[in-house]
């Protein structure tokens, strides 16, 4: 199935998953509730955050919904999506032990994708969206908070939490570090090189005039192995089909990865 992504809109905010719309882990300092944690209704604080930001600020989201070809009839599923702020307007930022963002950064605070199989590669497209947006507003850095597979290890720790990190797991409603904040072997994985290590919590960065260098690394080995592919085509019936078959797959990925340039 194609997928459309666009840039997340007010009215759009019902379109979300649930978590999506209720997750105030990010938007919302622990500190200022108090000693009570809950939150009489999170989506109507996560929906005046979203307000706030693209009001002061511009476009903090992007949305993965079926192509028009491809959709039903009524409001279309959302398949994926992806938020992002500057680090003043992310309260949980602050609690960090390997903050603060670059000052020249946007921070990347939640992506969320269906696990349906039509949302192969979303993540991927995603960020690259994400990143084609913040270019041509001539952002020069996307960073995140990662999370290693070693935050297993303060589960249920409590008071008992190193101090340094404690901050950071302080929850507010449902919300929690394993649910909230992205893994950091994703962030690697898209081009994200750590900047600021640490056993649980490290800081990520994504240069974005080089963010992309990624597409001619795949392209130069598509080409290798389109050459293998052809030194190996025995002679004869067959050989013309299969070059062209390897050529017209090559040119499909060409032209998904040329949605991610700058316009």
């Amino acid at each position: 199935m194609s997928v459309r992504i666009a840039p997340l809109k007010l009215e759009g905010f019902e379109q979300l998953p649930k978590h999506a719309r209720r997750c105030v882990f990010w938007e919302v300092d622990p500190a200022t509730l108090g000693r009570d944690d809950h939150l009489s209704d999170p989506e109507f604080e996560k929906e005046a955050w979203l307000s706030m930001v693209m009001l002061e600020w511009g476009t903090c989201g992007q949305v993965a919904t079926p192509s028009a070809a491809a959709r039903g009839v009524g409001d279309p599923q959302c398949l994926g999506y992806v938020l992002y702020a500057p680090p003043r307007a992310v309260p949980r930022a602050h609690r960090f032990p390997t903050g603060p963002v670059s000052a020249d950064a946007v921070l990347l605070t939640s992506i969320g994708v269906d696990p349906a199989p039509m949302a192969d590669g979303l993540p991927r497209e995603l960020i690259a969206h994400v990143v084609e947006e913040l270019m041509r507003r001539g952002v020069r850095a996307l960073e995140a908070f990662g999370r290693t597979a070693e935050v297993s290890e303060l589960l249920g720790m409590g008071d008992t939490a190193p101090p340094d990190v404690a901050p950071v797991l302080e929850a507010v409603g449902d919300c929690s570090v394993e649910h909230c904040i992205i893994a950091a072997d994703f962030l690697t994985d898209v081009g994200f090189t750590v900047v600021a290590p640490h056993r649980y919590f490290p800081r990520l960065r994504l240069e974005l005039d080089k963010g992309l260098g990624w597409k001619a690394e795949v392209e130069a080995a598509l080409e290798r192995l389109l050459e293998s592919s052809r030194l190996e085509q025995p002679i004869g019936v067959g050989a013309p089909a299969a070059s062209g078959s390897a050529t017209g797959s090559m040119r499909q990925f060409r032209l998904r990865l040329s949605c991610v340039e700058p316009h």
